[in-house]
């Protein structure tokens, strides 16, 4: 109780022309954390001071920034196993307050549709043309050509709403359908391009790596050969690196993401929101635990 009092009395000097009763105002409601929001955005809603609406609007991005921070942390630090997971947390730095189960329930949509048409006799090249079907022609998803450097490319949310994504977060929803079906598709983090792999571990003898063939996930889930990365490097005048042949972990592929992110607010001159995704950066940046 006494919590919600002290809570009430620091929002009420809002308002304060003096800078260090605002200073100590903020220190205090930021160390109260997400339990000041609901306060903060309810006096929102109420005031017509421009001034305590944008100091409050600050408050509570500060505080969902650091959520975002010790969230990608967490997942950091405790082996970035899911893909999917490592993406909505990023997706909350831009929409904090989004439902994420419905993110899920769309993916399992998908995946449930994939599932009901697979037959158990299909070569691996099979599996991908049905999954393709489903993806790029029954539900319409594709690479969002005429605005590549939108950020919104690069959230979760937007793609699965709008059916258009970069390379990357196409890859990133594809891979999670497959890998919820037993299809081992993973992310290669070719430079200038993201693509997929499929992986047949038990053909490492006879397939560099392990991958039988290679997806674009952003060009309608085409299907090519080690041959066509290699001229693709060739054309990049790039040295062939084992990196941009065989998956890369998850860590990887969401650094990749917060990559497109600073070069697509820069382009917007969003300075703010770059220096945010660095400090991002430099938690996958730092090593684990």
């Amino acid at each position: 109780m006494e919590n919600s009092t002290e809570i009430s009395a620091l929002i009420k000097l809002l308002d304060d022309p003096d800078n260090e009763v605002y200073e100590h105002v903020e220190r205090r409601l930021l160390e109260y954390g997400n339990a000041v929001i609901n306060y903060l955005e309810s006096t929102w809603e109420k005031s017509l001071d421009t001034l305590v609406q944008e100091r409050i609007e600050n408050l509570v991005h500060r505080i969902q920034f650091t959520n975002v921070k010790e969230d990608l942390n967490l997942w950091f630090q405790s082996g970035a196993f899911d893909l999917l997971q490592g993406a909505l947390v990023i997706n909350r730095y831009q929409y904090p307050d989004l439902d994420e189960q419905k993110i899920i329930l769309q993916i399992e949509e998908i995946k449930r549709e994939i599932w009901m048409g697979l037959q158990y006799e299909m070569s691996s090249i099979e599996r991908i043309k049905f999954m393709n079907h489903i993806f790029y022609s029954i539900y319409g998803f594709s690479g969002n050509t005429k605005n590549h450097h939108d950020p919104q490319n690069s959230y979760i949310n937007q793609v699965l709403e709008s059916k258009k994504g970069n390379q990357i977060s196409l890859a990133i929803i594809y891979s999670t359908i497959a890998q919820k079906l037993d299809i081992p598709v993973y992310g290669v983090n070719l430079p200038q391009h993201f693509i997929l792999g499929y992986i047949d571990e038990s053909k490492k003898e006879e397939h560099e790596f392990g991958v039988l063939f290679y997806i674009n996930a952003f060009n309608k889930g085409a299907i090519f050969g080690k041959h066509d990365v290699d001229q693709f490097l060739r054309q990049l005048n790039l040295e062939p690196q084992p990196g941009f042949y065989a998956p890369c972990s998850n860590v990887e592929i969401i650094r990749r993401v917060i990559r497109n992110l600073i070069s697509a607010y820069e382009n917007l001159g969003s300075a703010e929101k770059v220096q945010e995704l660095k400090e991002l950066q430099e938690i996958l940046n730092s090593s684990p635990v």
